[in-house]
């Protein structure tokens, strides 16, 4: 069978390039006779890996010296716990800004351990746009700001950098990687690897080395950023095959330009899209234009009663797994970086035909 278009939302399409080197390495990796899955994660030639990978996002993002990048498990959800208890004792107030589900995901976990300011709420309009920054309502004394960058169901992507003198701690789980950013502008960083960086288990943190000192003294040693950053996140064993994978995507990434190459790409697949998108009556896209995604494309179709129609026939033809989140409906398209843009291309031409036909 031939490879498909796999607009998934995670976990999601990878680079073909990097799944043939993988194809490759499975039974002899590095000729040491073993598949990297067999060696031992303390081990020079694993332990090499970890460092290339380390030294590679590092230069990717421009990561300063103070600042240390962390391999965790557990998933951006794990994240939303660990941010409270690494950042906040139980008394201090933490700011959330709720742009769409995963953000409010975040600030139910971090209710669990302080007190949570709900800063803005873009929940009156289901998630379909970000509160102007000045109708803010921040805590003069929050120990951090949390923000969700880019909300995977939604659709809605920040495309500025909030104020303030409260550290910023973004999930960027669903656009890391996909443009330029200034590191500096937060303290903390956590992704998901499953969208931009490789398969599900690993989890990316990126932590301003002063920040690390903050956690709770109670909190359990494989929850606090400080053990993987005194570890070289090698507290237990990590996941070392996915860490193998983020490596690859990390060296791709860097073979085509890094960051900068990739957001002009990221820029020219997500406005075909939402070009063909705002030009039909068949299709609508309901996110605010000055916060669309350049990640996550969510469409309607005129008619929902032709929706399942519609993934059958797009699924035909090569392009799978449209169907949008059960909690939105519809369809959304996830256009990673790996997503080439002959894939947006092919999509944009099946929606013409299918509006032809149905519309």
């Amino acid at each position: 069978m031939s490879r498909v278009y796999n607009f998934s939302p995670g976990p999601a399409t990878l680079p073909l390039e990097v799944l043939e080197t993988i194809r490759n390495d499975i039974p002899d990796w590095c000729g040491t006779g073993m598949s990297v899955m067999e060696v031992s994660h303390r081990g020079k030639d694993f332990t090499k890996v970890a460092a290339h990978a380390e030294a590679t996002l590092r230069e990717l993002m421009g990561v300063p010296d103070d600042y240390s990048v962390l391999f965790c498990q557990g998933g951006a959800t794990l994240q939303m716990a660990m941010a409270p208890l690494n950042l906040a004792g139980p008394d201090d107030t933490v700011d959330y800004v709720l742009t769409g589900s995963w953000g409010k995901k975040a600030a139910g976990e971090a209710g669990k351990f302080c007190k949570v300011n709900i800063a803005a709420d873009a929940s009156d309009r289901n998630f379909t746009y970000i509160p102007d920054e000045s109708a803010w309502a921040r805590a003069d004394d929050a120990a951090y700001l949390h923000i969700t960058p880019n909300e995977t169901i939604a659709g809605v992507e920040f495309h500025f950098v909030p104020g303030g003198d409260a550290p910023i701690v973004a999930d960027m789980s669903s656009n890391i990687l996909s443009r330029p950013i200034d590191v500096r502008d937060y303290g903390v960083i956590y992704a998901g690897a499953q969208k931009n960086i490789g398969p599900a288990g690993i989890t990316l943190v990126i932590v301003r080395n002063d920040l690390l000192e903050r956690v709770r003294p109670n909190t359990p040693h494989l929850l606090t950023w400080k053990s993987y950053a005194d570890s070289d996140s090698m507290t237990n064993t990590p996941p070392t095959f996915t860490w193998y994978v983020a490596d690859l995507v990390f060296q791709w990434l860097k073979d085509r330009g890094g960051v900068e190459a990739m957001a002009e790409v990221n820029q020219r697949k997500s406005s075909r899209l939402y070009a063909a998108i705002d030009a039909s009556d068949f299709y609508s896209n309901p996110v605010a234009e000055d916060c669309r995604s350049r990640m996550n494309v969510p469409f309607i179709l005129a008619d929902d009663g032709l929706d399942a129609t519609f993934l059958e026939e797009s699924a035909a033809a090569g392009l799978v797994n449209l169907k949008g989140h059960r909690s939105v409906g519809g369809m959304r398209a996830s256009i990673y970086n790996a997503m080439p843009e002959e894939g947006v291309d092919t999509l944009i031409a099946f929606m013409a035909e299918f509006e032809r036909k149905y519309g």
